[in-house]
């Protein structure tokens, strides 16, 4: 059962590498991750865990692609084989508390035959030569090389894109391990000048993921505090609760230090810990020094150690490789189900997605077209009647904002305008003597107030016009929030032909709009309907002003504080009209010579100076019509102007909208050139297509589980 989970996790990393592997994958697999300088020993590492040099090596950047290198331990067909027996000794070494335990000449040479190229027992396969198996180990060097030319070139580059490599042996624990690039300050070579920022952003896309445990390969014969992989490690995971630590080179250190500080987590504590390994030296692999016996001398070195001894258990490679063989494991079973929720909402995504993009191929042009503008008339209809697919919590949209500019608006502008911040009490005297003409009224007349309320109804013209253009806009954008939709993307020519054609519509439907609102002003400017019920009367006015200027005086009765009963009103002042005349304070001179010689009135002549009651009166009487008409007007615009606007435009635009388009569109000539997919749309249905057969493999997988 543990190595399924493992082998699931392996097939999972193969199914999603066309993606580009861990840094580009939608899915976080559980993985470690190896990270480390160059001159740490991590691929040294590596190739211990797998008992054979197969690595590149050389000077500078050798791992220039992370390499997902796949371990699969498989039982070796030979009934009683010694090479086994070996391998489960070598395996439990370091977890055996016999110190003494020794490994004597036979199975050494059972050791070494495990490493000869010709051995049935081990082979390595690339996922990009499915079914090519590779026995001799050296020739898997060279098409790691090879493979990384090919996509990074001769100069040295480095590429995210991995190489996924998997090797079946009896020697290996299963195990999956992402050895990648290894940090570096100066570039070499051809290697671009910022070598070293791009490693670590690359490093940083494969560790900083949740799932990713992070192997951190560092000297133990330098300050590990300065350890360039762990500093990375620490950015990502500054707890260290998803790190584990390795410690090469222990046997280079200074005679009398060792690490049992780092080891006891008193340095740099990590939830995992360290372990201490020792790698063969140059001077080993020239030698040809193999690795099985290498891994010997470890256990030796360890076992034999002063510092060591009592904890060589927990020292070496063949116990770094089961403590990261038993890390992974409970990983896997903890992410899981995690693992498969994420690929079927990940596959579902893209299935609705590739779903809006419509199938690579349709029925005729006429059909795409038609199809098309059904679809938009539909979807226009539906935002305006609040029946949209998609209703939004967050804002207003569609008919609900044509609401707004209607009642909010327009209404509260038409409330906010006032009659009598354009009209003067003098307007007013002086049209009632021009109303009079030659013969002074005796009583106030309906002419100067129908000359004054007329002025004041045209001004509601303004605001009705600008409200057409308010909801002509309010519709544009409702076009707008329809074409956004990714399908109607799929044809761009269409788009912006529906797009043009609608606009030019609304155009068009707004000259008999505009006619249409004006003449409903018109209407109201031309008669005025002084027999309204809700009109004030001229005798109420009249009472009003009254009041107004001659307030009734009430006494009280000083014990209770209220009003005594029958108490007449007082007398209004009289002022003798007779002395200032009939037109009262036109003229304010007092020079009797100028009186006396009749002096010719003004070219332009106003009515100015002191009013006499009477004016005062009139005027008043007539400011309370014009008040008492114009709030009756005022009710009148509000609702019939947004209703002649529904009816000329909006309801007239939803209602042809569709016979429109078709009728300019569906019989164009260039109707072929209007249906041609978006080159963006085709590369997206692609990458679509190739994400949800990816993940419908990996659903598969993961299911079986």
């Amino acid at each position: 059962m543990d190595e399924s989970l493992i082998n699931t996790i392996n097939k999972l990393q193969d199914a999603l590498a066309p993606l580009g592997g861990g840094s580009q994958s939608p899915i976080d697999l559980p993985q470690i991750t190896v990270v480390g300088s160059q001159s740490s020993g991590k691929s040294s590492v590596l190739e211990n865990i797998v008992g054979r040099d197969f690595l590149p090596r050389g000077t500078g950047i050798v791992t220039r692609r992370p390499l997902v290198l796949q371990l699969i331990n498989r039982r070796s067909k030979k009934k009683d084989s010694k090479i086994d027996s070996t391998t489960e000794e070598l395996l439990d070494l370091s977890l055996n508390n016999d110190s003494n335990n020794k490994t004597d000449d036979k199975d050494k040479k059972n050791i070494v035959k495990g490493q000869s190229e010709d051995n049935s027992e081990e082979w390595g396969e690339f996922l990009h030569l499915p079914g090519k198996k590779f026995f001799n180990f050296e020739e898997i060097r060279q098409e790691i090389v090879r493979e990384t030319d090919k996509v990074t070139g001769g100069n040295l580059g480095i590429s995210p894109v991995p190489i996924n490599l998997r090797i079946y042996s009896p020697f290996v624990l299963t195990l999956t391990l992402v050895d990648l690039p290894g940090l570096t300050k100066v570039p070499v070579g051809d290697q671009p000048p910022d070598i070293e920022r791009q490693i670590k952003d690359m490093l940083l896309k494969y560790i900083s993921k949740p799932n990713a445990i992070i192997l951190s390969v560092n000297a133990a014969n330098t300050d590990l505090a300065n350890s360039d992989g762990l500093k990375l490690a620490r950015e990502v995971d500054p707890e260290g609760t998803r790190t584990i630590g390795v410690l090469t080179k222990v046997d280079l250190m200074d005679e009398g230090t060792d690490v049992i500080d780092i080891l006891a987590g008193r340095v740099i504590p990590l939830r995992y810990g360290y372990v201490p390994v020792i790698n063969r030296g140059q001077k080993d692999i020239e030698g040809k020094k193999t690795i099985r016996l290498a891994l010997e001398d470890e256990r030796k070195f360890f076992e034999n150690h002063s510092s060591y001894s009592s904890k060589a258990q927990y020292c070496g490679t063949p116990y770094l490789a089961k403590k990261l063989n038993s890390i992974l494991l409970h990983h896997i079973r903890q992410t899981l189900p995690e693992i498969k929720a994420k690929i079927e909402a990940t596959l579902k995504k893209y299935q609705n997605e590739l779903f809006n993009l419509g199938p690579e191929t349709m029925d005729s042009s006429n059909s795409i077209v038609l199809s098309m503008i059904t679809d938009f008339a539909n979807e226009y209809a539906g935002i305006l009647d609040g029946e949209a697919k998609e209703l939004s919590s967050n804002e207003l949209s569609g008919g609900a904002r044509i609401s707004f500019v209607f009642h909010e608006v327009f209404k509260n502008g038409v409330e906010a305008l006032d009659p009598f911040d354009q009209i003067k009490d003098s307007d007013i005297r002086t049209i009632m003597y021009n109303s009079s003409g030659s013969a002074p009224s005796l009583f106030v007349g309906t002419d100067a107030f129908e000359v004054l309320v007329k002025q004041q109804i045209k001004r509601f013209e303004e605001p009705s016009l600008r409200l057409v253009t308010l909801v002509f806009e309010e519709l544009v954008r409702m076009l707008k929030q329809i074409i956004s939709h990714m399908k109607y993307s799929r044809y761009p020519a269409l788009r912006e032909a529906i797009s043009n054609q609608f606009i030019e519509y609304l155009k068009e439907a707004i000259i008999p709009t505009n006619e249409f609102v004006v003449d409903v002003i018109k209407s109201e400017e031309t008669y005025i309907n002084t027999a309204h019920p809700d009109l004030l009367k001229g005798s109420q006015a009249m009472v009003m002003v009254e009041e107004k200027l001659h307030p009734r005086q009430v006494s009280v009765d000083p014990k209770t504080g209220k009003p005594l009963p029958n108490q007449p009103a007082v007398a209004p002042v009289q002022v003798a009209e007779e002395k200032s005349g009939f037109f009262g304070g036109f003229f304010s001179t007092k020079n009797k010579k100028k009186l006396a010689a009749l002096e010719s009135p003004p070219p332009v002549l106003k009515a100015t100076g002191q009013m006499t009651e009477r004016e005062t009166m009139e005027t008043e009487v007539i400011k309370l019509l014009i008040s008492s008409y114009f709030n009756i007007v005022k009710r009148t615009v509000a609702d019939v102007i947004p209703k002649a606007i529904m009816l000329k435009l909006i309801v007239k635009s939803r209602t042809e909208i569709q016979k429109v388009l078709l009728e300019k569109l569906y019989t164009d000539k260039n109707i072929s050139e209007l249906t041609k997919e978006n080159d963006g749309t085709i590369q997206r249905r692609n990458e679509c297509k190739k994400m949800v057969d990816i993940l419908k493999h990996a659903s598969e997988i993961v299911s079986s589980v």
